[in-house]
């Protein structure tokens, strides 16, 4: 199934994009119908980061979400197939000006997952190397293709979430801006809980423990899709970021978590609520999924 499914793929890849957005939507409107543990786990997320919003809104943004996933995830193909020539022209890059500024020093680009980060990725290794960690997928020839496609430009570095982050901020101080996606729920170990939306959620703290132990600089990184293409933003770098002190963590979380939910109500639809964001609970808490 997953060979049929890769070679769906590569010859999706041939079609213009406005008609394979179309076949990314559909795709979308299926799994909305047919995943129902990952659309409950949407309806739980909304519901929970906004409690006001009447059940037929949840409803219909969900129902967007999985459109912009289902082309999200369609869209790969061009990322491990089209051309340099292609993806230059489908996928355009504004705010390089903000990163030249800060080249002369380790850089740390905060990257939350809205469905378009692997575009970005893969869009931005086209002009420069770069380093991330990646989580290995269950699925040993889907979790091949990603790392084939997400290394095929330059000589960019993958590490293994097992690896530690020891060996990106080698490569930081090496010169290669770190692609940082800090923004899900890895559990229990180097979190602490702090609001995002106003609930509980479990946040690891290493944007800023990397900004300082590398002495880096933190600029934001938002891929936002559109329908001709998508544009990867990138902002400029945080004034006075990582804060004072061993307490300054805390508030450097915080921050992180407001900013995040800052993009997120720009283009709801596009940030990654089919994750358990909140599956790690406070002490005494339920689980809410």
């Amino acid at each position: 199934m997953s060979r049929i499914a890769l070679v769906l793929m590569w010859l999706l890849h041939w079609l213009p994009l406005p008609l394979l957005a179309a076949v990314g939507r559909l795709f979308g409107r299926l799994l909305n119908v047919f995943a129902r543990e990952r659309r409950h786990v949407a309806l739980t997320n909304l519901g929970l980061c906004f409690p006001e919003m009447p059940a037929n809104e949840k409803s219909a943004l969900a129902g967007r979400h999985f459109e912009a996933f289902g082309r999200s995830f369609l869209e790969r193909g061009l990322l491990w197939w089209a051309s340099p020539e292609r993806l230059r022209r489908l996928v355009r890059i504004e705010g390089h000006e903000h990163l030249d500024t800060v080249r002369d020093r380790p850089v740390i680009l905060l990257v939350p997952h809205f469905v378009g980060l692997d575009i970005g990725w893969t869009r931005l290794t086209l002009e420069f190397d770069m380093v991330s960690i990646y989580a290995n997928q269950k699925n040993l020839l889907f979790n091949s293709a990603l790392y084939k496609g997400r290394t095929r430009f330059g000589k960019s570095v993958l590490l293994s979430r097992q690896e530690g982050t020891r060996p990106a901020i080698r490569a930081m101080k090496a010169g290669m801006p770190f692609y940082y996606l800090p923004d899900m729920d890895y559990g229990e170990r180097d979190t602490i809980f702090v609001p995002f939306f106003d609930v509980p959620a479990a946040t690891i703290t290493g944007l800023s423990r990397l900004a300082r132990m590398s002495g880096a600089a933190v600029l934001p990184v938002i891929t936002r899709m559109e329908a001709d293409g998508y544009v990867v933003g990138i902002g400029p770098a945080w004034a006075d970021y990582p804060g004072p002190g061993e307490d300054g963590i805390v508030a450097d979380t915080r921050r992180m978590n407001a900013f995040i939910e800052a993009e997120v109500l720009k283009m709801p639809e596009q940030y990654f609520w089919l994750h358990k964001r909140f599956k790690t609970r406070p002490p005494g808490e339920k689980g809410v999924y």
